[in-house]
């Protein structure tokens, strides 16, 4: 008899969880506590960030894009629900007021153009903002509003790095966003995203300049999309740069910064490397800038702050991943038909 019971019980379970399997519908890609991601959305995320008018991926290719976008999927629903939780989502009013902001520099005509290249409606832009201004809320309260940078900090690091500020010749402090088109596993970024192809690479560099014309901090931009390897992590800072180093530049690079003012930022420039864009931090003249120098002081205050910012945000990240339950079906089925 308790051998019956044992046996009912198991088959229970089975049978439990059978029908958990089949309620998930076939247009399911993922969830995120419960909460559902389609192969719907996942599709039309992936063709405006991917569809390009240059030659078809590889069925392979295709498939690892998709994972990629479907992560960024994923993170998304994760901090949006933590939004949610903590009563940080954007109202109706915060996104009409960045969806006029968006709209105004263009005509009607102009703005379903640009709609249109990124195959998206207006609801489905004021959704994006809606989930993107949430989700500032939530990096805002959770991780810039805890990061102190103390004049003890910025002490420790001119005396750690006092000859940096010793300059032989003019310097000018940079940051850049770069971005390639041809594929490079170690690129990594907070969105884990990179162009795969000189029409994806030119595609992605508009939309990082659309994003900082609309007033984006350039540092955060080049964390989530840069793929510099050397400066990304750092919001995109290149430290000092010797004015002579940058006679040896690309002539369109070098013509742009020496025109530039501090905070300004350069338009879209086609190097060897790829596609950039650069910002003038400040510019320095030759001779040892000391620590009482106020403009010392707030360049290594922003180098704090962006490496603090990072950090925290990576870790915030992780933790958000291990706290969710998250099963992606799309992995499991690209894993199952693997043969």
């Amino acid at each position: 008899m308790l051998r019956f019971f044992a046996w009912s019980a198991a088959a229970l379970v089975c049978l439990t969880c059978n029908a958990c399997k089949q309620a998930v519908s076939d247009n399911v890609a993922a969830t995120v506590n419960g909460r559902v991601i389609t192969y719907s959305e996942l599709d039309k995320y992936y063709q405006s960030r991917y569809t390009a008018s240059g030659g078809r991926p590889s069925d392979d290719q295709m498939l690892i894009q998709k994972l990629e976008v479907l992560r960024t999927l994923v993170d998304n629903q994760i901090l949006l629900q933590r939004a949610e939780k903590l009563g940080l989502m954007a109202t109706d009013a915060d996104v009409d007021v960045k969806f006029t902001e968006l709209k105004s520099p263009f005509t009607q005509e102009e703005f379903q153009r640009q709609l249109a290249a990124r195959k998206m409606s207006a609801d489905d832009l004021k959704s994006q903002i809606r989930q993107d201004l949430s989700i500032q809320k939530l990096i805002n309260k959770e991780i810039t509003s805890h990061i102190a940078i103390t004049d003890k900090d910025v002490a420790d690091f001119y005396n750690s790095n006092k000859s940096s500020f010793n300059f032989p010749e003019p310097q000018v402090h940079m940051a850049q966003i770069l971005v390639t088109p041809a594929p490079d596993p170690s690129v990594v970024n907070l969105k884990n995203d990179k162009a795969q192809n000189e029409d994806q690479a030119k595609k992605k560099i508009e939309g990082i300049l659309a994003r900082l014309k609309q007033g984006e901090d350039f540092a955060v931009v080049a964390s989530n999309f840069s793929e510099d390897p050397n400066s990304a992590q750092n919001g995109g800072d290149l430290g000092f740069v010797p004015e002579s180093a940058l006679e040896k530049a690309n002539a369109e690079l070098r013509k742009a910064v020496m025109a530039m003012s501090p905070g300004q930022i350069t338009p879209i420039i086609h190097t060897s490397e790829g596609y950039r864009i650069l910002k003038v931090m400040s510019k320095e003249p030759a001779g040892q800038r000391e620590l009482s120098d106020p403009r010392v002081q707030q360049n290594i205050r922003e180098i704090l702050r962006n490496r603090k910012d990072q950090l925290l945000r990576a870790a915030y990240y992780e933790i958000a991943r291990n706290d969710a339950k998250v099963v992606n079906y799309f992995a499991q089925s690209v894993e199952t038909n693997k043969t």
